[in-house]
């Protein structure tokens, strides 16, 4: 237990786990799935990032040089950073309920989720991943940190585009006019009217 309480930065990784794990078995059946091929581009991508950012490994030189100093202060700014990501992820998860999917998929009797961090985004799961991918970073303060959250926003882009053309697809009219009131992966700050690429995740 002693050990647990020496790295309070992966406390909220551990909870984000708990809840994937506790969660996952209330999903409604799959209708239509991505191909394994876009499927393996996102694993593997996510793979990559999450192995720069917890295996303490003989990385290059370059990626174990520092874009921080070593400060308390930021190691906690980067905790709380990744918190907030988190509890965002949970968020989305809990208002999207049993229409999850690990994969691209659309569920039976799929519906569009406009509640919580919907309201703002289209795929608020992937915002919160990322900004905790960025909280860990700051916690670690290497170059590998930075390169693992864009190999995150890579694969989450990359997922989130495959997402909305099935939804687009499903949904016609009501999804074309989501997007042009939502952000992709953050809250837009220009007009209603401008669309943008890329509900979902």
């Amino acid at each position: 237990m002693n050990e647990f309480w020496k790295h309070p930065d992966l406390i909220p990784w551990y909870v984000f786990g708990a809840v994937w794990v506790i969660s996952w078995l209330k999903v409604k059946p799959t209708k239509l799935a991505e191909t394994a091929g876009s499927r393996l581009v996102t694993i593997g991508g996510m793979t990559a990032a999450f192995v720069l950012l917890f295996r303490e490994t003989a990385w290059s030189s370059a990626l174990r040089q520092r874009f921080l100093p070593e400060a308390e202060w930021i190691f906690w700014a980067g905790i709380w950073v990744t918190s907030a990501g988190v509890l965002i992820a949970i968020w989305a998860r809990y208002c999207i309920g049993q229409y999850w999917s690990a994969r691209v998929t659309l569920k039976e009797g799929h519906r569009l989720i406009r509640s919580g961090p919907y309201r703002f985004v289209r795929h608020p799961i992937y915002t919160g991943m990322l900004l905790g991918a960025a909280g860990r970073a700051f916690t670690i303060g290497e170059w590998r940190g930075v390169v693992a959250v864009l190999v995150i926003l890579a694969a989450h882009s990359h997922k989130a585009l495959q997402e909305e053309a099935l939804l687009d697809k499903e949904f016609g009219a009501e999804y074309a006019s989501y997007r042009r009131s939502t952000g992709f992966l953050f809250p837009r700050i220009w007009p209603a009217g401008i669309d943008t690429p890329g509900e979902g995740s």
